[in-house]
């Protein structure tokens, strides 16, 4: 009875809070209470209603078997996604709740949402999106798991119903989250991208910290304008604001004195994966140990800063994508995976704790604490370069067999442009065999993903069939386009598993038969039979092992099939006329 009592006052209690338009957040006795997925559905829902100039539009189903809500913002209540571009309108597309243990965001959207509209201060040129909340799976997971974070008192689970991460799957997209929102990305093709977090790792004087796409892999056209304008501009206001930001703190053993690296985006990462489809791309992180009232406020005042700027500069953000998409179009070579410059570096004015060690109550062993009775601000390291480690140069067009659906799949769900083969054909092309690859013992976000891959490129005929796609490399989506379907990307198709059939052999032999014939073909083949002693003189077990030696015979002979280790996505280097659907 108790708890039929308390279900109906916590309905009422709402209802009113609908009806006030005030958040659940901003209703709470100490603001440290971060709205459930049926609370802010709800309140995006009112506040609709109420206001024609906010729109709530449904993508696909998430692996929960909710759909992903999008709010869209228009002034001129505008909502075709085509019709805005015609407008020459920028178009700001805000992430929530990608890990629901991280929930400022959530929050803070919807207080500014009801800002905008209530002070009539929608901007004129750029229309908002928000994803109200990303990850309805691990929301509707309440509890208190991250141990690590003053507040709120209930939040949800970083995990989603797969206990997949989902700030891990933007290339690999296993989740039904991950193409949702990327049918959202694809269809109002933003200029410009938030996604708002929460940190981890060491303490400091800071409520917010900011990851930007690392301007060394960003496009260059888009680096300029972000590392010399929008950026500044950032710190600059969040300082006026009282939410003074520093860069992103990652530090060896989560000390940063001796300097902070920069955080590297990769492709499985919603800013990494936006970044190749030339947007402009933040991530904020406020820190996990303050209050939770003022990480919501500084998320707030962050977006606030971040519209106004959009704004005022949507004519020059529009200009600047198209120009870096006519770049990338253009593009000879692309980055494939990247490492630190730990010899070049910049200078940063940093506020911190004193950090130092003192014995566990647990172990009794030396544990890092900070003395928060010991601010400080020096000038730190800021290793803020990267180097490219791989490269690969692109091909006129790669051609991507049909049997791969899946790939197939997102890269029509990525609006990549790409015509079917009419007619069954044989091409001279270039493929990989692959050479090594390491690949880890455990899984990781349900994959084992292949590193360190070496790879033999082999020029030869292939015959394709009709309904094999050709996906020309002349489109603003080279980016993407090379950096998933070059085996050696950190974040390919191939790291991630898409292909690893390949690595299974299909057919093999009976040694009492093959004997006569490997005998016979060494009889006719002396080149065959040269490379077999070259080999056998150079390694004793091959020499010493009759199983070995016919094996060898059997992988160098017309017998063994050729497409073992071969990767199917093949390399067109020449402008082939091609026969096209």
């Amino acid at each position: 009875m108790k708890k039929l009592l308390f279900g109906l006052a916590a309905c009422l209690a709402y209802a009113s809070v609908v009806k006030a338009q005030l958040t659940p957040f901003e209703l709470s006795k100490d603001k440290n209470y971060t709205a459930t997925y049926s609370q802010v559905i709800s309140y995006y829902t009112a506040l609709a209603k109420t206001n024609p100039q906010l729109k709530l539009i449904n993508y696909g189903t998430t692996d929960i078997g909710k759909p992903l809500t999008l709010v869209v913002l228009s002034r001129d209540k505008i909502f075709d996604p085509a019709l805005i571009k015609k407008q020459n309108k920028r178009v700001l597309l805000i992430n929530n709740g990608i890990h629901p243990g991280e929930p400022e965001g959530i929050d803070a959207s919807m207080m500014f949402a009801r800002y905008l509209l209530k002070k009539n201060a929608l901007p004129k040129n750029v229309v908002i999106c928000l994803v109200a909340l990303y990850n309805i799976d691990g929301s509707l997971n309440r509890g208190v798991s991250r141990i690590n974070q003053n507040g709120p008192v209930s939040y949800g689970f970083r995990g989603n119903s797969r206990n997949l991460d989902l700030n891990r799957d933007f290339i690999k997209a296993d989740s039904r989250n991950t193409l949702a929102l990327e049918q959202i990305i694809n269809t109002w093709k933003p200029e410009v991208f938030l996604d708002n977090h929460t940190s981890d790792g060491a303490d400091y004087q800071y409520v917010m910290t900011l990851i930007e796409t690392q301007k060394d892999k960003q496009t260059p056209v888009l680096a300029k304008y972000t590392s010399e304008t929008l950026s500044p501009e950032l710190y600059r206001r969040m300082k006026k604001s009282g939410f003074e930001m520093t860069p992103y703190v990652e530090a060896e053993e989560n000390i940063p004195d001796s300097g902070i690296v920069s955080f590297l985006e990769t492709p499985r990462f919603a800013t990494g994966y936006t970044s190749q489809h030339n947007i402009i791309s933040y991530i904020t992180e406020t820190h996990m140990l303050k209050a939770f009232d003022k990480r919501v406020y500084a998320t707030y005042d962050f977006m606030q800063a971040l519209v106004d700027i959009v704004q005022r500069d949507a004519k020059q953000i529009g200009e600047l994508k198209a120009r870096a998409d006519a770049q990338v179009s253009r593009q000879k070579t692309f980055a494939l995976s990247w490492e630190p410059d730990t010899i070049h570096y910049d200078h940063l004015s940093f506020n911190g704790f004193t950090a130092g060690y003192k014995p566990s109550e647990v172990s009794g062993l030396p544990r890092l604490y900070y003395d928060r009775s010991k601010p400080f601000t020096k000038t730190i390291k800021y290793y803020d370069n990267y180097l490219p480690t791989v490269t690969a140069d692109k091909p006129v067009a790669y051609i991507i067999p049909q049997a791969w659906g899946k790939v197939i799949d997102l890269y029509k769900l990525n609006k990549v442009a790409m015509r079917p083969l009419a007619h069954d054909t044989t091409l001279d092309v270039q493929m990989y065999y692959i050479v090594d690859s390491k690949t880890p013992k455990r899984p990781y976000e349900g994959h084992y993903p292949h590193s360190d891959v070496k790879l033999n490129p082999t020029d030869m005929k292939i015959k394709f069939y009709a309904g094999d796609y050709v996906v020309y490399v002349n489109q603003p989506l080279n980016r993407f386009i090379v950096e998933t379907l070059e085996p050696q990307g950190v974040d390919s198709y191939f790291a991630w598993n898409f292909f690893d059939s390949i690595f299974d052999e299909k057919e093999y032999y009976s040694p009492y038969v093959f004997e006569d014939v490997a005998a016979d073909l060494l009889k006719k083949q002396p080149e065959l039979r040269r490379k077999l002693e070259e080999a056998k003189a150079k390694d004793a077990t091959l020499a010493k092992s009759a199983s070995a030696q016919l094996n060898f015979v059997y992988r160098n002979s017309p017998y063994f099939e050729k497409t073992y280790l071969r990767y199917p996505v093949a390399r067109l280097l020449t402008d082939a006329k091609l026969d096209l659907k």
